[in-house]
């Protein structure tokens, strides 16, 4: 058989002389250099990758070539069935040594080692029906243990007994919109919708429903087998989704009471766009577009109220110039004559400005909705850099590279096209925030200057490598322009493969301190980590971690021998101990975890139990050496929605080991919304009211909170607090004392300042004005008078009621001059404390709570500075941990790593959370993301496994993202080198060598935009093989011809994959709510067409972007046009649909490129055959 070599991307033939490569096998040799060479180099940093095919062009094995921690090859093995199916995937094998890239012939015989996988079962695998179909009928993961508890999936129709309820719709036209309404009047008749059944590993059932044309119904989570959570799916006869009813709301008779207060409702325009929507329990919000189908204004009903808008302008490139706030009273359909009253509605750059709260603006201010009567709220800049008075010096060179310009170079290169510079105004005052950007020759950020709201700033140079992996990281910041820089200064080391090895930190001129030094496993898994010191060989703490054979982490050192560590966690999820009282979980969930703290050095357990729908149920606290119980235990109910009914707390009894029940809470409910919690335990040392009546604004917010002592929270447009009025009693007798909380905010909802009024109680009738700045990562505090024993309300603190422990703030040591302090500054294991002078390190817990907080102390000894222990929702442990859990500066940042604030609840930045209730204060922004569950619920009622990183979503901190092995996209890393997809941390960060690797993205730009910015809320499905099928179908008999593909390529049409409906329907998109369209075109779908250019054998995917742009250049290439000719008919199609000279995104031309390489390589394979036929039999025919 031929043998095939394909020289790609970086590789250099003369390098091959260097791979020692089976000759005998058909294969595709890579290789990635990590640093910069002239020549081929085998000692230079790179990345070798060898994979091997059979004789059917099927891969079979994949050699990573000296990948592992200890340059050893790493193989992932491929078979295939008797029908040439992949129904078992392999997790990679490192190997005893390197054979520098030859095949191994037995590639899984080293997998038994102990410190790899030992006796475990290492395959994932899929149980396939036996038709042509290939439906998957069971999928086992790996790991011996879960292959008794498969995945199973059923196909099916409905039956009578399904009872699937039948609404009807009816709508008319209203200004322009539709209005639907709805009504029940019977069930789908027997064989009339799809049934799709999927059992997961612990027997959870979820039925999802169909009907002909593919839309979902109905999607059915069994609580019992007589129990049901419905959530139904109402379109309108235009196929628009309509309604969204939840749990709660399955009734059998539709009520408007029940509409109000528990429907999703949508209205759209003539185009489909989405422009009316009301979620539960908040008003309706409104939406304007243009002519082009941008969205330029949107209100909510509070807005409406206050006959405001809030507008977006653009330039002629749809970028998003500036942003305000419009006083316009008049409603939608006014709205929308004014704005397509003005044609293309851009504005675009000029050398003059107009002045807008106290800011000049280098853009035309009337050729764009609106024209006046606004007040702006942020600026964009993009191209080249506007010309301000305040403009800092530009900047020729940092860290040793050129800085791009936006001058042309000798070679053409500038800023054209990226973004420069924004101005951001602070919400409740006209100062503004000036934020610019700087990128070296190659368009990668390598610079960062903001100059904050108060005149100071912060300035961040960074050092890259030819990778794109940062080196070294200089930040200079100060508050005020007239203050002394503060200088901090990090270096990072990596492996050959870029592992960080680590990570060091410098203030000013102090003594560099090594935050940590990383050691992984041969499977790339971080398995040490010493944290602190000035010595790599004098580590404060040396913390291991360790695995089970899912990749879940399942230990932090060993709790049950901490051996002078100062913290241990483990985590249980298939082998608690206590299997009797928490049986073992295979779907990820938690069951049991023990820790303990070097403070207490005693052993603590908590057994989780959860119902059907993955929610806790019960959280059972045991000390196993001393036999104790219940002391914290925490048992929950809920309604259908996911609201919890009730909640009872336990704690120890004072000076005394007996638990007793501080909390037994019912929550009364209209809707969603809470009306009323009613103490029945009468103790004041847990939740510390109780029947008082909760009060909302027209958005579903929260306006006070009696029981809490607070009287009134007001707003912001973002829909943030910005300020709080508490009342509160004197527990010792007297008057009652006011309080006030306000906060300032930027317009992109950053917040940059908290200002806390107090004014007497025990004696002190002094007011007190205590201030936290937050500039940029450092926390500044100022108080007018004395030491800071009221930084917070009692009544509104979650842990003890009505006690007021002292803060332990190092900023206020006794009486003072009014002055400012820089109290502290993150650092990636805890903070620098400049009060102080000295590190603070944090042991930090699966989800990121801060569990233990350590420094030296000034003689060098290692102390303890502050412990913390949380019940299931996030509450301080009651009594138990009291005088070690402390508040104020760098302690007050506990669950979560939130910071607590002085009512007692976390600030996740774009909500408030209570943990002492587990409900959230206003409705989730990304609401529609959960319609299943209440919005007002923390982490999907499952804070053991999830977190929410902001208030917004839920991020899996376990090996999946979304409860049905879907993922969400959160962020990304456009320019560093790595086409991984990675499970993000807490904080919504990931490494690429220490976080989990999902899979890889066809591109770099798969799921980003071509400002490079992530196209956060896309739907990563690996299960999705509508990609797959849509290109089998154009690149098999039904291959189109380049005519015929052009004319039916454009948007919504034929071929244009990312506008199709979720069932293949063309232009289905429409179907899709206007709002969430830019995320479905990204939705993310298992990509595997051979492109020859494959790193390793995990899955691949693409955007539905990248499959219809994949499918133009694959179609170019095969029809013979070099890649240059098709570049120059992509780019002219954009400029005949954009009316002007144009070029395509990176976006679009990268997953392009890859179409065009595989359309190519088979268009000079027919010719090269059509040659050698040609040489046989001069008479053929034409060439075509």
């Amino acid at each position: 058989m031929k043998k095939i070599l394909i020289p790609i991307g970086t590789i250099l033939l003369s390098g091959l002389a260097q791979a020692q490569l089976s000759s005998t096998e058909n294969y595709v040799y890579s290789k990635t250099y990590l640093e910069p060479v002239t020549t081929s180099s085998s000692t230079a940093r790179q990345s070798e990758t060898v994979q091997y095919f059979d004789g059917l062009g099927r891969p079979k094995q994949v050699v990573n070539v000296k990948a592992s921690p200890q340059g050893k090859d790493v193989v992932n093995h491929i078979e295939y069935d008797g029908f040439g199916r992949q129904v078992k995937d392999y997790l990679p094998v490192p190997q005893q040594g390197t054979q520098n890239g030859a095949i191994y012939t037995t590639p899984l015989s080293n997998a038994t080692q102990p410190e790899l996988y030992g006796s475990e079962k290492i395959f994932a695998e899929k149980i396939l029906e036996n038709s042509p179909l290939d439906r998957i009928l069971q999928q086992k993961q790996v790991g011996t243990a879960w292959d008794t508890k498969p995945v199973q999936f059923g196909y099916d129709v409905n039956i009578q007994e399904d009872y699937v309820r039948k609404y009807e719709t009816s709508t008319t036209w209203v200004d322009g919109r539709t209005q639907t309404s709805v009504q029940l009047l019977q069930y789908f008749l027997p064989n009339q919708l799809y049934k799709n059944t999927v059992i997961d590993e612990d027997g959870n059932t979820t039925i999802e429903f169909k009907n002909g044309e593919g839309q979902v119904v109905l999607v059915r989570k069994m609580l019992s087998a007589t129990e049901k959570a419905d959530t139904y799916y109402v379109y309108n006869e235009y196929n628009q989704l309509a309604f969204v009813i939840p749990p709660l709301a399955s009734a059998p008779t539709v009520e408007s009471s029940t509409m109000e207060n528990l429907y999703y409702q949508y209205r759209y325009d003539g185009r489909s766009r989405l422009v009316e929507k009301k979620l539960p329990g908040k008003g309706w919000e409104y939406m304007v577009y243009d002519k082009q189908d941008r969205l330029v204004l949107t209100r909510d009903t509070v807005l409406e109220a206050q006959g405001k808008w809030l507008f977006t302008k653009y330039d002629q490139f749809s970028r998003p110039i500036y942003t305000g706030i419009l006083d316009s009273p008049p409603g939608r359909a006014q709205q929308v004559a004014a704005v397509e009253g003005l044609g293309s509605n851009n504005e675009v750059r000029t050398t003059s400005s107009f002045n807008n709260t106290g800011m000049d603006v280098y853009y035309t201010t009337n050729s764009a909705y609106p024209q006046y009567n606004y007040v702006l709220l942020s600026v964009n800049y993009y191209d080249t850099y506007p010309a301000y008075s305040f403009n800092p010096a530009f900047p020729t060179v940092i860290q040793g590279a050129d800085v791009l310009t936006d001058t042309p170079d000798a070679n053409g290169l500038s800023t054209k096209s990226l973004p420069v510079m924004s101005l951001v105004k602070n919400i409740e005052d006209d100062n503004w925030t000036k934020n610019y950007t700087y990128y070296d020759k190659k368009g990668r950020t390598i610079g960062s200057y903001s100059i904050n709201h108060l005149g100071g700033r912060t300035k961040v140079e960074s050092k890259i490598d030819f990778a794109g992996v940062v080196q070294q990281s200089i930040t200079r910041h100060k508050r005020l322009d007239t203050d002394t820089d503060k200088v901090i200064t990090e270096n990072f080391t990596y492996d050959p493969q870029n592992r960080l090895l680590t990570h060091t930190h410098q203030v000013d001129s102090n003594p560099v301190e090594y935050l940590a030094q990383n050691t992984y496993n041969e499977l790339s898994q971080l398995s040490g980590k010493k944290v602190g010191g000035i010595s790599s060989s004098s580590p404060l703490q040396d913390i291991s971690y360790n695995y089970n054979i899912r990749g879940w982490m399942t230990k932090i050192n060993d709790p049950a021998n901490l051996n002078g560590k100062l913290f241990g966690y483990e985590i249980k999820y298939n082998n608690p101990e206590n299997a009797n009282i928490a049986p073992g979980r295979f779907n990820g969930n938690i069951a049991e975890i023990d820790w303990n703290n070097g403070s207490e050095n005693l052993l603590k357990r908590y057994d989780y139990t959860y119902d059907k729908l993955n929610r806790l149920t019960n959280a059972f606290y045991k000390e196993p050496s001393t036999g104790i119980s219940g002391n914290f235990d925490e048992y929950l109910t809920y309604d259908l929605n996911g609201n919890i009914s009730k909640l009872k707390r336990y704690a120890p009894q004072v000076y005394s080991p007996t638990a007793t029940k501080v909390d037994d809470l019912d929550y009364q409910y209209t809707g969603n919304r809470l009306d009323k919690i009613v103490e029945n335990a009468l103790n004041d040392t847990g939740y510390e009211g109780g029947n008082n009546v909760i009060d909302y604004n027209l958005n579903g917010s929260m306006i006070t909170m009696k029981d809490k002592g607070i009287n009134n929270i007001a707003y912001n447009h973002l829909n943030l607090p910005d300020s709080y009025g508490i009342t509160q009693a004197n527990p010792f007798g007297g008057t009652f004392t006011s309080f006030s909380l306000d906060y300032l905010y930027r317009a992109d909802g950053t917040k940059v300042r908290k200002t806390y009024y107090s004014g007497g109680g025990k004696g002190n009738p002094t007011i007190t004005t205590n201030i936290t700045d937050y500039l940029d990562g450092f926390q500044y505090s100022y108080s007018e008078v004395t030491q800071c024993l009221w930084c917070r309300t009692s009544v509104a603190y979650e842990k003890e009621a009505f006690k007021d422990p002292v803060i332990l703030d190092p900023t206020f040591p006794g009486t003072l001059t009014p002055t400012w302090n820089l109290d502290f500054v993150p650092t990636a294991e805890g903070f620098y404390s400049f009060t102080e002078n000295r590190y603070i390190y944090q042991y930090r817990d699966h989800l990121g709570n801060a569990r233990v907080s350590y420094a030296k102390n000034s003689s060098g000894a290692l102390e303890i500075k502050d412990t913390n222990n949380y019940y299931a929702f996030g509450m301080n442990h009651i009594a138990g941990s009291f005088g070690t859990s402390n508040l104020g500066s760098w302690y007050s940042y506990k669950y979560n790593g939130k910071e607590l604030q002085e009512t007692g609840m976390y600030d996740y930045g774009a909500r408030f959370y209570m943990p002492d209730i587990g409900r959230w204060g206003v409705v989730d922004p990304l609401a529609e993301q959960y319609r299943r569950f209440s919005p007002y619920n923390y982490a999907v009622n499952n804070p053991i496994r999830f977190i929410d990183p902001d208030g917004r979503g839920v991020t899996s901190t376990g090996v999946r993202d979304n409860k049905d092995g879907t993922y969400t996209v959160v962020n990304a890393k456009p320019n560093d080198g790595n086409t991984g997809i990675y499970l993000v941390d807490e904080n919504d960060n990931y490494d690429v060598n220490t976080s989990h690797h999902i899979a890889n993205s066809l591109t770099p730009r798969s799921f980003t935009g071509d400002d490079g910015n992530a196209v956060v809320g896309a739907i990563i499905n690996p299960g999705d093989l509508s990609g797959n099928d849509f290109l089998n179908d154009l690149m098999g008999s039904n291959e189109p011809d380049i005519f015929t593909y052009m004319a039916n390529g454009k948007g919504g049409e034929q071929y244009d994959f990312k506008t199709n409906g979720p069932n293949g329907e063309v232009n289905g998109i429409q179907e899709i709510p206007k709002d969430q369209r830019a995320a479905y075109t990204y939705r993310g779908v298992l990509f595997s067409v051979d492109t020859g250019d494959k790193t390793d054998n995990v899955s691949v995917i693409a955007s539905a972007r990248d499959i219809g742009n994949f499918a133009a250049g694959y179609i170019a290439g095969n029809n013979g046009l070099a890649w240059g000719v098709a570049r120059l008919g992509f780019d002219g199609l954009q400029s005949t649909q954009e009316g002007k000279l144009a070029t395509e995104g990176q976006t679009t031309q990268q997953a392009q490129k890859v179409g065009h390489n595989v359309g190519y390589k088979k268009y000079n394979d027919r010719s090269t055959q059509r040659a050698i036929q040609r040489a046989k039999n001069p008479f053929l025919g034409p060439k075509y």
